[in-house]
């Protein structure tokens, strides 16, 4: 993401999304209520005699909406924002719905009444370049290859396989053999796109004899290996171990997904201890700000994104209260299992410096 422009005395934000990732981002960023002005396009029917009836020609324009709502669609790497026109050409009425197809490499800018910290912290962040990281997880039942994200992780590849027993030892070699190819083939498409770090986890030998079969085979990928860390499965459930326990913060240590991870993988093991040093819940964790007890404010981005106007606000304001009082705040994505689990609380959680409760 390229910040061109920032003016928060008029309360706008010039950007140009580089990346799916910065989509994402802006997805977080765009509220109901806000206004975005870009170059988009629109049908407008003609009058001229030359015109079949009903036709229209379709021009380009820069126009303005006050966004009603957005949506994006992570499959198709698609960013809508939906609203009423209150800026165009004479050509086009104001007051009018328009959508704003939000494109790569094309700028937008953003107008809010007012910017809240975490907003402009998350275009600074996505204004930083951050590599993502090919994670292959590898045991003899199967493996699966994602790519790091910064709103979570995703699955690229996934086989499960059924080798033949260790009794049957020259069987057993030919297809574990033909299960590394096809595995490092997957890789070599993947990486081959980007030539991302690649970081190898899985289960004892299986994942060490990958390691060497990619090293014989494939010398110029295996130059990119960051990392090789042992996890207790392959496959799927080895990607998300390894982000659980931190396997990878080597290779990405400063990866967005990762720490929203850690700092869940805390609240749920103060959870599972009984401890009073965490709460959950808006009215809980509105006490706690209420007593400086708050060191670390965990929220769910959708808790934010679609929230109602006075809800936000309440939010905010707590947001707020807590950076005042030199706590951090989190907006964790629930596009990966950090989020999930967040939601499963209510979508707002907090570490606290001392406990609250006694009992």
């Amino acid at each position: 993401m390229k910040i061109t422009e920032t003016n928060l005395r008029q309360g706008y934000v010039k950007v140009v999304p580089e990346n799916q990732d910065d989509l994402w981002h802006l997805y977080n960023v765009i509220y109901a209520g806000d206004e975005v002005y870009a170059y988009t396009s629109r049908a407008i029917k003609s009058d001229t005699e030359a015109s079949r009836p009903k036709s229209g020609e379709r021009v380009s324009a820069f126009m303005g909406v006050k966004v009603e709502n957005v949506a994006w669609d992570k499959f198709l790497g698609k960013l809508r924002v939906h609203g009423i026109i209150i800026h165009a050409p004479d050509i086009i009425p104001s007051g009018a719905h328009h959508t704003i197809s939000v494109s790569l490499n094309h700028p937008i800018t953003i107008v809010k009444n007012s910017w809240e910290k975490h907003s402009l912290d998350r275009l600074k962040r996505a204004s930083e370049t951050e590599k993502p990281l090919l994670i292959v997880a590898i045991d003899d039942e199967g493996y699966a290859i994602a790519e790091t994200r910064q709103y979570g992780v995703e699955v690229k590849v996934e086989e499960r396989v059924k080798l033949p027993g260790k009794h049957e030892a020259e069987k057993r070699q030919g297809a574990t053999n033909e299960y590394y190819k096809r595995a490092l083939n997957s890789l070599k498409q993947l990486w081959t796109q980007s030539h991302n770090s690649i970081v190898i986890v899985g289960v004892g030998f299986v994942k060490n004899e990958f390691v060497n079969y990619l090293r014989d085979n494939a010398a110029d990928a295996a130059k990119s290996i960051a990392d090789i860390k042992s996890v207790n499965n392959g496959g799927v459930a080895g990607i998300y171990e390894a982000l659980r326990s931190g396997v990878l913060l080597k290779a990405a240590h400063a990866m967005r997904v990762l720490e929203e991870t850690e700092v869940m993988e805390e609240a749920m093991k103060r959870l599972g201890k009984g401890e009073n040093t965490i709460t959950y819940g808006v009215e809980d964790v509105e006490k706690a700000v209420q007593v400086g007890a708050i060191e670390k404010l965990i929220l769910a981005d959708t808790l934010l994104r679609e929230a109602e106007d006075n809800q936000r606000l309440r939010l905010e304001k707590i947001m707020r209260e807590v950076e005042h009082r030199a706590g951090t705040v989190t907006v964790v994505s629930t596009e990966h299992e950090a989020g999930s689990k967040l939601l499963a609380l209510g979508g707002v959680a907090a570490l606290l410096r001392f406990p609250l409760y006694t009992g």
